[in-house]
């Protein structure tokens, strides 16, 4: 406040940095690190600019900002400084000549009103009961080690109806035969809503998915298996949010459940654990199923049959975790909710050091060791030119035995949460490059969210809007 004091002070007195200087014997350039907060002047010093500017030293000393541009700058700086807006990664506002008191004030305004409105949100009932859903459901997943053999029967029994035998990838008219055997056909269109995955229509019994151009076929069998999941179960209207994430993560665990059934998964993990060779990459191939997919499937299956436990982290290539599970004691971030999705990971994991390595496209094997123990991980970053997410499978080091890549030699070490860890810069960094550096962050576009915020206006279906649907359905009824 005193560099804001001071600033004030010299432009009220019409004089420049170097006119100012000259009067007390400082050059510009201290001056202008005096007004910046950068440099602590003597009092002597400060006499010196009190009788140059004819103001009382105490009014130089003075707590309170000197004007409203003044508090409006600082609160700018306040703003800045909250977790919440560095979380946005936004560039750096910085209030100079060109930026008039009108637009601060714009700026500051809408801000707070932003921190009202969330602050209020968060107190709702059901932005609390969002929150509490997913980690609820998180720690259902892990007690019961993601393993759910209701659902797990309920699949054997409609690939035993198609006839299906042995471990491989199900065939076209294999699956074909799984939604006969729930009343259902499928069909791909050309003209399916972006919103949407998949669309069925309940009174001719038509399940729609996009065109091959549009999904490929092993994307087109993931989608198809989730649909059915959600018949097969007895899956309705989501009443709220809790209902809506318990429908989704058991739509999932069915699709892994029909494409790569529990019986023939665990044949040949039980042999590949005897020739210490399991491999997620191996599931993927056989199946016939994405290596995310490939990667659930054994997190259903490895602790209930083998005891083997194990965590599973979807992240982006900054870190940031999308999805999680863990019954291995693994330490992830999260929130005071419980939280784990949108939280970074540390830099010295697997899942970001994969992004670095020479082969960024090839598994990635890691040895970590964290204050909760050492957890072996592998971790693939998807290459199909959109995402390009990383998927990362891990268990403590001591059952890392049976997997492949466990004699890898790439070691790190992981202190995190402490920020020490990865989050703060060296000192000598922080000294070099405090004030004389500046970057611009790119554009945000994905975020952690679960029902839209006015869910009343999506009727029925969570994300997806009503409208899309409805008209779809009529064009291919009619044909």
């Amino acid at each position: 406040m005193l560099g804001r004091r001071l600033r004030s002070a010299r432009r009220q007195a019409g004089l420049t940095l170097d006119q100012l200087g000259s009067r007390v014997g400082r050059p510009a350039s201290y001056l202008s690190q005096v007004e910046n907060g950068h440099r602590e002047p003597k009092l002597a010093t400060l006499r010196e600019l009190s009788v140059a500017l004819a103001v009382p030293l105490q009014g130089l000393l003075d707590p309170s900002p000197p004007d409203r541009r003044t508090s409006l700058e600082l609160r700018l700086r306040e703003m800045q400084a909250d977790p919440a807006f560095t979380a946005l990664r936004l560039p750096e506002l910085r209030p100079g000549a060109g930026v008039d008191d009108v637009l601060l004030q714009h700026v500051v305004t809408l801000y707070e009103r932003l921190v009202e409105v969330s602050t209020a949100r968060r107190e709702l009932p059901e932005g609390r009961g969002a929150r509490r859903a997913n980690a609820a459901m998180r720690d259902e997943m892990r007690a019961r080690d993601n393993y759910y053999g209701e659902i797990e029967q309920v699949a054997g029994e409609a690939v035993a109806a198609a006839g299906v035998e042995g471990p491989a990838a199900l065939s076209e008219r294999a699956l074909s035969d799984l939604a006969a055997h729930f009343g259902f056909s499928i069909e791909r269109v050309p003209d399916l809503p972006a919103s949407t995955r998949s669309i069925s229509d309940l009174c001719r019994r038509v399940i729609y998915v996009a065109q091959r151009n549009d999904l490929p076929p092993r994307a087109a069998r993931s989608v198809v298996a989730q649909t059915l999941g959600h018949f097969a179960l007895g899956h309705r209207d989501p009443g709220d949010f809790e209902e809506y994430v318990r429908q989704r993560v058991e739509a999932n665990y069915f699709a892994g459940a029909l494409l790569a059934p529990e019986r023939a998964v665990v044949e040949l993990v039980d042999k590949a654990r005897r020739e210490g060779d399991i491999s997620i990459s191996d599931l993927r191939d056989v199946f016939y199923i994405s290596y995310e997919m490939a990667a659930h499937r054994l997190t259903n299956l490895i602790t209930r049959h083998f005891s083997i436990p194990v965590h599973f982290q979807r992240s982006d290539p900054e870190g940031v975790l999308w999805k999680a599970y863990e019954n291995d004691g693994v330490p992830l971030a999260a929130d005071a909710d419980g939280t784990v999705e949108g939280q970074l990971l540390c830099r010295w994991w697997s899942a970001r050091q994969a992004f670095d390595s020479d082969d960024r496209f090839g598994l990635h094997y890691q040895h970590t060791e964290t204050p909760a123990g050492t957890f072996w991980c592998v971790t693939s970053v998807e290459a199909d030119g959109s995402s390009s997410d990383a998927v990362t499978f891990g268990t403590p080091e001591r059952f890392a035995s049976v997997f492949r890549g466990h004699d890898t030699a790439r070691r790190a070490v992981s202190s995190c949460p402490d920020p020490g860890c990865c989050r703060q810069p060296t000192a000598a960094a922080a000294q070099r490059w405090a004030g004389s550096s500046w970057a611009s962050a790119r554009d945000r576009s994905r975020f952690v969210s679960g029902l839209p915020a006015d869910a009343t206006a999506f009727d029925s279906f969570p994300g997806v809007g009503a409208a899309d649907v409805y008209e779809f359905l009529d064009r291919h009824a009619a044909r």
